[in-house]
């Protein structure tokens, strides 16, 4: 009788944290792309953050809007409590949208933002992500801090910068507000512009590199500085400067990205990125993780239970700028 009951009690203690595992909310993650360097990151610190208090079942859609779609109906048919999901397009979010209110699921949208009308039509949809217009002010501000201290950089000597810009891709709610918000701080901060040319680059470092081939083939060294929408396309840059003989003497001129990846600030310690504008993957992870959990449990989202600034269901994470003197 005792070694049956010692059998039971040896049991109960293998079984009891599998029993513990399998109560953990299920979360269906669809990111929008395993190429994107910060996304990746982002996914892996939601996953750190969610370990032990989420069952996350992760998917990358590569890029195609369609499989991303069919990824979350197949998430839904596989019984999840909560939906996280990087749109492929944020314009196609409002399906995601109409999908998640049909089925009664909570769904939170991170690090690209759907169209507020769209986020407005359903009172269990939250985005979570950066504040895009910050973060092209950021740039545009250390843009400006960097030729009041060094003028001798304007190379022509004409009290213009001329530079080139490097797009994420066409319509992106990011790309064209830091696109747009460099130009005005750079302008609101007394430093006058010349806007040489701009090419799309799809957040990808490769093209990066060969849209900025393709830049100084066309405009050499009247290219006195480069501001790219993110930090993959700005390491591209610099490949192809490099390729082309800058940044050796000193010949160099300032490139300018946004998401501090690690790549990214390595490439800051070594000199070559002169500067970038966090985007911050541990808190926006944790900001989604934490408003997971406050959903699977149905339990309400305010500034009670939920540490992080909410605006109609929208979360922005503050941004910061980095430069090697501000490196963390």
């Amino acid at each position: 009788m005792r070694k049956r009951w010692l059998t039971l009690c040896l049991l109960l203690a293998l079984l009891g944290p599998l029993a513990a595992r399998a109560e953990l909310p299920r979360v269906g993650v669809g990111a929008y792309s395993g190429r994107d360097t910060f996304i990746t990151s982002l996914v892996g610190q939601i996953r750190e953050r969610g370990q032990g208090r989420l069952d996350l079942h992760i998917v990358y859609a590569q890029g195609d809007q369609n499989r991303q779609n069919d990824q979350i109906l197949q998430m839904i048919e596989d019984g999840v409590d909560v939906l996280m999901v990087n749109p492929v397009d944020r314009v196609s979010a409002v399906y995601l949208i109409a999908l998640a209110r049909q089925h009664d699921l909570p769904l939170i949208l991170f690090n690209r933002e759907p169209l507020r009308e769209d986020l407005a039509a359903y009172d269990r949809a939250y985005y979570v992500g950066i504040d895009p217009r910050r973060q092209g002010e950021l740039q545009g501000e250390l843009a400006a801090a960097y030729f009041r201290a060094h003028p001798e950089q304007d190379l022509n000597g004409d009290g213009i910068i001329q530079y080139v810009l490097l797009r994420g891709e066409p319509g992106h709610q990011d790309a064209e507000l830091r696109s747009l918000f460099s130009l005005r701080a750079m302008t609101a901060q007394g430093l006058r512009t010349q806007k040489l040319a701009e090419e799309t680059a799809y957040w990808e470092k490769g093209l990066g590199q060969e849209r900025m081939a393709m830049l100084l083939n066309a405009y050499g060294r009247r290219v006195e500085l480069v501001i790219a929408n993110n930090d993959d396309m700005a390491l591209g840059a610099i490949d192809a400067l490099k390729a082309a003989g800058y940044f050796a003497g000193s010949q160099a001129i300032p490139v300018i990205g946004v998401d501090a990846t690690a790549p990214a600030l390595e490439a800051i310690a070594q000199g070559a990125l002169y500067g970038t504008v966090q985007n911050d993957a541990a808190r926006q992870a944790q900001a989604v993780v934490d408003l997971a959990v406050l959903l699977a449990a149905d339990q309400p989202v305010d500034a009670d239970s939920y540490p992080f600034p909410l605006n109609e269901r929208v979360v922005y994470i503050p941004s910061q700028a980095i430069t090697q003197d501000t490196l963390p």
